[in-house]
């Protein structure tokens, strides 16, 4: 199955290894660092030219990515439990 991010993006759900609200984690340095650190090596797609809610963290084909997108975590944790979306 897979989890529809926004933007027409879907991603498998099997790779999805975390999805976590931006302003409550980004308080984190270590969360900051990590995000930074993953932008330099081209690992971020961005899918909103809006203020960004959430981030998700997949791991594909051994790569970890980071999507950031605009809806928020609740509803992306729906969407993961739901077999339909």
């Amino acid at each position: 199955m897979y989890l529809h991010l926004g933007q027409d993006v879907l991603v498998r759900k099997r790779d999805v290894i975390g999805i976590f609200d931006i302003e409550t984690t980004t308080v984190e340095r270590s969360t900051r660092d990590f995000l930074a650190r993953a932008e330099r090596e081209s690992r971020v797609t961005t899918l909103t030219s809006e203020l960004p809610r959430s981030f998700v963290l997949t791991q594909e084909q051994g790569v970890l990515r980071v999507y950031i997108g605009q809806i928020a975590t609740a509803t992306l944790r729906r969407r993961m439990e739901n077999d339909m979306a």
